[in-house]
């Protein structure tokens, strides 16, 4: 079997190479752009991505099986037996790729026994990737300067009585985080596009949390969840439950809450919320 470490590799050099390709849309926006039926947008270059990223892992790991956003999904009762699979989202953040923000990232995770154990994440035009492996540790790489290193990162310490950074949506609404949020603390608001970026935010120590509210899908999580989950922090859903990955027909997600130092009493600063999907 294929080491852990050879697989990791595999999955940098995918998504660098799919990030190679999205910005070459994404620099003369030759890309096309339309609305899937979940109402979703999809462009040519997360298609042009996704196209990338099936063709080098079945070639390069032809025995382990793919879910991606951007293909028809398997039935449960089929991927259920898998012991595991690639978990894939070719462009996180396509709305902030077609508006131009540079928010955007190639995401690739390996699930293995139910749970992400490889995370990638490759934001091509911030120059950035953020990967981990169980039990490696997470880290990030600056790739924009020749002799650029990996560090390992780690969500930030806490110490009591300071404010909470809460990671949001360029265009999340404050107001909608109020039926989450206990008044009795002070928050600090820091935004930034795609749900996958702002995990490694948390990840790297530059939020504490962040609330998703809204329709997302097990490939938006997987890959943070290994890097965030590394690095100190975890995801848990808005009941403060796991969330679960291949478990269900659906592959949808809940509400979800993605959180750092694990120090911080967060069954005191964030209301449940009961999501039924």
């Amino acid at each position: 079997m294929m080491s852990d470490e050879k697989l990791l590799n595999i999955a940098l050099d995918s998504a660098k190479k799919a990030g190679v390709e999205v910005m070459k849309y994404y620099r003369d926006k030759s890309f096309t752009a339309e609305l899937k039926a979940d109402e979703s947008p999809v462009t040519s270059a997360d298609i042009a991505a996704n196209d990338i990223l099936m063709d080098q892992l079945k070639t390069l790991t032809p025995d382990i099986p793919i879910i991606s956003e951007e293909v028809g999904t398997v039935a449960l009762a089929q991927r259920e037996k898998w012991d595991r699979y690639w978990l894939l989202d070719p462009i996180d953040g396509t709305g902030e790729y077609i508006i131009g923000s540079g928010d955007f990232a190639v995401n690739i995770a390996l699930v293995e026994n139910g749970w992400p154990s490889i995370g990638v994440i490759h934001a091509p035009d911030h120059h950035l990737t953020y990967f981990a492996q169980n039990d490696l540790g997470a880290f990030k790489d600056c790739n924009l300067q020749s002799n650029s290193r990996s560090h390992q990162i780690h969500v930030a310490p806490y110490q009591e009585q300071r404010r909470i950074k809460i990671a949001i949506s360029r265009r999340q609404q404050l107001d909608l985080m109020g039926q989450y949020l206990n008044n009795d603390f002070d928050f600090d608001y820091v935004a930034l596009g795609s749900c996958s970026l702002k995990n490694c935010l948390i990840a790297e120590g530059g939020a504490d949390c962040y609330l998703r509210i809204g329709v997302t899908g097990e490939w938006d999580t997987g890959a943070s969840q290994c890097i965030l989950e590394q690095a100190g922090g975890t995801i848990i859903d808005s009941e403060f439950n796991p969330l679960s990955y291949n478990k269900r027909e659906s592959l949808l997600n809940p509400d979800f809450l993605s959180l750092g130092n694990q120090n911080i009493p967060w069954q005191k600063i964030i209301k449940a919320h009961r999501k039924v999907y």
